[in-house]
Parts: C-alpha cells; sequence; structure tokens
C-alpha cells in the first residue's frame, strides 16, 4: 500500500513537472534546468520504488542518454531549443524502452499540430488580433517566431506514459 502510494505521488510529481514544463515553454519560450534535472531525480525512487528490475532502469537511462544525445544534435542545427532537448532526454527515461518509439511518434504529431495551430496564430487574420493580448500570446504569434516544442513533448509523454516499464511493473505487482 505505502509502495503505491508512493508511486503514485511520483507519477503525479512527473505529471505535473512536464505540465510545467509545457507552460513555462509557452509563456516564455524557456524550459528551467530544474524541471528536467527533478525529472530525472525523481526517476530512481520511482522505479526503485515500483519495483522495476535494475536492468529495466539501466535500459531506462540508456534511452534517456540517447534522447539527450538526439536532443543535442536537434538544438545544434536549430530545430528545438535547449530547454526542449533536456525536457525530451528527461522524459525519455521515464518512457523507456520500447515505448521510446511511439513516445517520439505522439510527440512529433503532436508537434505537427502545434506547427499548424502556430501558422494559424501567424497568419494576417490572426495576428493582429492576437498582438493585443497579453505578451505571451504576442510572442506566439508573432510572423517568424519560435515554436515552444516543450509542449509537443509533454503532450507525447503524458500519452505513452502508460506504456512505461515503470507502470507496467507496477500494474504487475
Amino acid at each position: 500500500m505505502v509502495q503505491h502510494l508512493l508511486v503514485s505521488a511520483l507519477l503525479a510529481v512527473f505529471a505535473l513537472l512536464v505540465i510545467v514544463a509545457a507552460l513555462k515553454d509557452v509563456t516564455t519560450f524557456t524550459i528551467p534546468n530544474w524541471i528536467s534535472v527533478s525529472l530525472v531525480l525523481a526517476f530512481y525512487p520511482a522505479a526503485l520504488a515500483a519495483g522495476v528490475p535494475l536492468g529495466v532502469i539501466g535500459v531506462c537511462t540508456a534511452v534517456g542518454a540517447c534522447a539527450l544525445v538526439a536532443g543535442m544534435a536537434m538544438f545544434a542545427v536549430g530545430w528545438i531549443g535547449g530547454g526542449d532537448a533536456k525536457l525530451l532526454a528527461a522524459t525519455a527515461l521515464w518512457i523507456g524502452w520500447p515505448a521510446v518509439l511511439p513516445f517520439l511518434l505522439v510527440t512529433a504529431l503532436a508537434g505537427g499540430a502545434l506547427a499548424l495551430i502556430l501558422l494559424q496564430m501567424r497568419s494576417a487574420l490572426l495576428r493582429p488580433l492576437l498582438e493585443t493580448g497579453p505578451a505571451w500570446i504576442a510572442r506566439l504569434a508573432k510572423d517568424g517566431g519560435d515554436a515552444p516544442y516543450g509542449v509537443a513533448i509533454a503532450i507525447g509523454a503524458l500519452i505513452i506514459l502508460p506504456r512505461s516499464p515503470l507502470l507496467a511493473a507496477v500494474a504487475g505487482g
């Protein structure tokens, strides 16, 4: 009972942190480092409390490391921001193998939907209306502006988390 409460609390922390990351990204175009660091630090106690085998925790760590390298490469070519790269790695750690593949697919689809929304916001019809609103909405509507990809990462993470080895261990235990 206590074990399930601990795992549930840590899963709630995961959800809260990715939602906060998405909100910070959409309003400021930044994802603070403390969010990604907190996600990484919370994973290990969550996995151990859920009874995830050490080998699976190692594979999850490798998935997170690979996601960090891929995120750094995407940052280097200007596709995503540095905060997005770190958030991608931290969430991939939680998602693990093989759920990281659908996570990347859902994240890409959410990113595509986000791009379409931003294109509409930046259209000649909507942009003048949105520029009179709150500063963060005006920034989103700015022609040629950045995209808060942390939103897409958070959507992918929240949708695919139930497929993670961590939740599989909880369901099996």
